[in-house]
């Protein structure tokens, strides 16, 4: 596929490593020139310097024959216009802008259509981080929760810690303990590293599983795997910022939510625009405001400034006092590795976009993808289509279709029904399947698998 990506950032240079190397024809578009040379150093791809809204531009980068326009760039005008240039001169086929205003979000359906401003698809970064750190609240002692088929089904990450039915004991005990339920465990990492889950596999603590379940059942099967954490009630939001905001508008109907904000005018507004939330004004790294405002009975504190350092160091101060468990907004991939054990979760945003954008360019009926550990595995829904002389799956148990290293099937929804995968499970034409591949490198393989082939009679 032929990609033009506007705007070379954190998003769109991370948007580009996943997709070089895919069989992908990549053309990346900025004006910054040292960050161009920077990533052309790095990876096998196309650079063009200038303003991606510019004709002249798009023609440098391969408009004319271009399968798809991705505008990334910081700002929400340049991308609009971008994806209307492209459309009207080059007829580009797919345009994907990055939005970030919630005013533009509000009016989507009236403002993006072919004969008004022809954007096919936004990602609304802010919005994904939501419902990202929505879930996690939801989900106590959850490090990730991915939802496919509308919600039916969901692959949850968490840490088996000391105390778990399950630690010490083998995968194939698992139905022992909920004999109603059904479940996969898609992977397992120990010790940053992923090794193959069998029914012989030993889950020891500080184990990463990540299962795949139907998403009514997730709750009982996280009660196995590990201690289940309380409801939690109190929670404490650093950034009044529009995730912070968006959050308190989610949490705040079940949840007794407290926000610090910097800006007093900020502070104001979200007092009167939030019904049943604390505004206070102050510097969330300020150890005595913490302190005054009893970190220690937090459930949740959530740091969601736009600034890495402050979220960083406001979490650190809010785990040191006492707050039982912390999630911070992290930006920079670089400062990922850094947080250790001194923070519970760190959320990216570059990541959750990566995802959103991961769901519009993949092939063979993908039609969701998340980006995971880093960029380096990844967790996709895709559509069986034709029939068993067009499709290499249908038709097919599972344990005959040759799936690629680490690739593991986790779950069928057929109708409304959530079938988890069995090797004598049989795929059926329109099921929507759930895989979880440890080496994302392997996508492509994927793709071709559950491709559609050409019949000639």
């Amino acid at each position: 596929m032929k990609i033009i990506i506007l705007g070379a950032g954190q998003v769109g240079g991370t948007l580009a490593e996943n997709l070089v190397g895919e069989q992908n024809e990549i053309t990346l578009v900025d004006t910054d020139a040292v960050r161009l040379h920077e990533l052309q150093e790095k990876m096998d791809l196309q650079v063009v310097f200038g303003n991606g809204c510019h004709p002249d531009i798009l023609a440098k980068a391969g408009a004319e024959d271009a399968d798809m326009l991705i505008a990334v760039t910081s700002d929400d005008a340049t991308n609009m216009v971008a994806c209307q240039v492209s459309y009207s001169i080059y007829n580009t086929n797919i345009k994907i802008a990055r939005i970030r205003s919630e005013q533009i979000i509000k009016f989507q359906d009236k403002l993006f259509r072919p004969e008004d401003i022809p954007v096919d698809h936004i990602i609304a970064p802010e919005q994904l981080v939501t419902q990202d750190i929505a879930r996690l609240i939801d989900y106590p002692g959850a490090l990730q929760v991915k939802e496919f088929a509308d919600g039916k089904v969901s692959l949850v990450g968490i840490k088996a810690y000391y105390g778990g039915l399950l630690v010490g004991h083998a995968l194939s005990t698992l139905r022992d303990h909920i004999p109603n339920i059904d479940t996969r465990v898609a992977a397992i990492y120990r010790k940053d590293k992923p090794i193959r889950p069998l029914g012989t596999t030993i889950i020891e603590a500080d184990d990463e599983v990540f299962f795949i379940a139907a998403t009514r059942h997730i709750r009982a099967i996280m009660s196995e795997l590990q201690k289940l954490e309380p409801a939690y009630k109190r929670i404490m939001i650093a950034g009044g910022g529009h995730i912070g905001a968006g959050l308190a508008r989610i949490l705040e109907k079940n949840h007794q939510v407290k926000i610090i904000e910097r800006d007093p005018k900020r502070a104001e507004f979200l007092d009167k625009e939030l019904s049943n939330s604390l505004v206070f004004v102050g510097d969330s790294s300020d150890a005595e405001l913490l302190k005054e405002e009893h970190i220690e009975q937090m459930d949740v504190f959530l740091a969601v400034t736009n600034d890495d350092e402050a979220n960083i160091m406001s979490a650190m101060l809010a785990k040191k006092y006492k707050a039982r468990k912390t999630i911070a907004l992290i930006q920079r991939n670089a400062y990922l590795d850094l947080v250790g054990t001194n923070i519970d979760i760190a959320v990216s945003p570059q990541q959750a976009t990566i995802s959103a954008l991961l769901s519009h360019v993949r092939k063979g009926g993908i039609v969701n993808a998340y980006s995971l550990r880093r960029g380096a595995a990844e967790a996709v829904e895709t559509i069986a289509r034709g029939d068993e002389q067009s499709s290499k799956v249908i038709g097919r148990k599972i344990k005959d279709i040759k799936l690629p290293p680490g690739a593991t099937i986790g779950a069928i929804v057929r109708d409304d029904e959530v079938l988890i995968a069995h090797s004598s499970t049989v795929i059926q034409s329109n099921d929507h399947v759930v895989l979880f591949l440890v080496d994302k490198k392997y996508i492509h393989k994927i793709e071709k698998i559950f491709a559609v082939s050409a019949i000639f009679f």
